[in-house]
């Protein structure tokens, strides 16, 4: 595919097999398209790995930052679990909300975290609302421990941001799918992989083996959830659509 910025003209002009299509530069369809690309190379060049939160690196783009927020406020979970901490910028950011909203606590599950990230996680002032469990997240025993820690009783929220191969989420969706409850989220990160495939940084594999094909084949398994992207609780624009990572990754609880 090539695309053309015409600046003067105020258009864009995409060129690919099937012919050529032009789109008023300042458009949502317009808008949309340069969007994919500017995802595409942001993740080539590791646009995520520049931010952090309240001290601590946070490898997520700041639109699914603030996504995830207005879906945190809109449900009010009790428990949000994370699967992969890494440096624990996203354990914080959820544990922050929790304190401001005066409801919800933390639970990451790392597998291999390493020391100087566990130390800082530890001496943070947001400690007291983040719980830790060691251990893989495909893991029966770890899974167990999990749900041990929460309530039948409470509103749950699921995040997916560990080992983003397609068999991996799928384990991970059958373990904790279940404890999601109704009108919340078990959410599939990094779906972006199925349009990287012939980026640097990318996999050629990454069109089949991905977060959103997990999603996906799940969904069809499980009629009680349906895959939605949540609504925006605020828009004064002709936009619609998420600039996200993360597509294909909202499975909904619906009964």
């Amino acid at each position: 595919m090539k695309i053309t910025i015409d600046t003067e003209a105020r258009i864009l002009i995409e060129e690919c097999g099937n012919g050529e299509r032009r789109i008023p530069l300042y458009s949502k369809e317009g808008y949309e398209l340069l969007s994919r690309q500017w995802l595409r190379v942001g993740w080539s060049l590791k646009y995520p790995y520049t931010f952090s939160w309240l001290g601590r690196p946070v490898i997520q783009l700041p639109e699914d930052m603030i996504r995830i927020q207005e879906v945190i406020f809109s449900i009010q979970p009790d428990v949000i679990i994370e699967t992969g901490v890494a440096h624990g910028g996203s354990l914080v950011f959820y544990a922050g909300l929790c304190k401001t909203m005066g409801k919800g606590r933390v639970i990451g599950v790392e597998i291999e975290l390493r020391p100087p990230n566990r130390k800082a996680l530890e001496d943070h002032f947001l400690y007291p609302f983040i719980s830790l469990v060691d251990g893989s997240s495909t893991d029966p025993g770890v899974v167990d421990r999990v749900r041990a820690m929460v309530a039948e009783h409470e509103t749950i929220l699921v995040i997916l941001d560990s080992n983003h191969t397609k068999a991996h989420v799928l384990a991970e969706l059958d373990a904790f799918h279940s404890l999601v409850t109704e009108g919340s989220y078990i959410v599939a990160t990094d779906g972006i992989m199925r349009d990287l495939t012939d980026v640097p940084r990318g996999g050629l594999d990454w069109s089949r083996n991905n977060p959103s094909a997990a999603a996906a084949e799940f969904q069809e398994a499980h009629p009680e959830f349906e895959i939605k992207q949540p609504p925006w609780p605020f828009n004064e624009s002709d936009l619609t659509e998420n600039v996200t990572h993360w597509p294909g990754a909202w499975l909904r609880r619906i009964s």
